[in-house]
């Protein structure tokens, strides 16, 4: 049986705050599954696309570094879309391509 080990990462926030990512622990992976599972509904809504992601964070964020994920206003402020992504891509193991998500989200004016 193979076994994939996954080493941390590690995402830095505009303000410069670095924060380690790993896969989550199963208990948040459950609650994060279920947030993402809704994003076919909101994908042709930009702000609710950027909402769920963040919500996706947050969940994330839980695990990583509990501060951050307190103050959802004050991430966003410190967060980019490419980290959004890494931190998605890392905590689930789903595969986002910038490409496919860009085209619902870049109509953010």
């Amino acid at each position: 049986m193979a076994t994939t080990v996954h080493e941390e990462k590690t995402v830095t926030l505009l303000d410069g705050t670095k924060v380690k990512i790993r896969p989550l622990k199963i208990s948040l992976l459950r609650e994060f599954m279920k947030e993402f599972e809704g994003i076919a509904a909101v994908a042709e809504d930009n702000t609710k696309s950027m909402d769920l992601l963040m919500n996706c964070v947050l969940i994330a964020m839980k695990q990583y570094d509990s501060k951050l994920a307190e103050d959802k206003e004050s991430l966003e402020d410190n967060i980019d879309l490419p980290t959004v992504y890494k931190i998605v891509e890392e905590a689930s193991g789903i595969k986002l391509t910038e490409a496919s998500l860009i085209g619902n989200l870049a109509g953010m004016n």
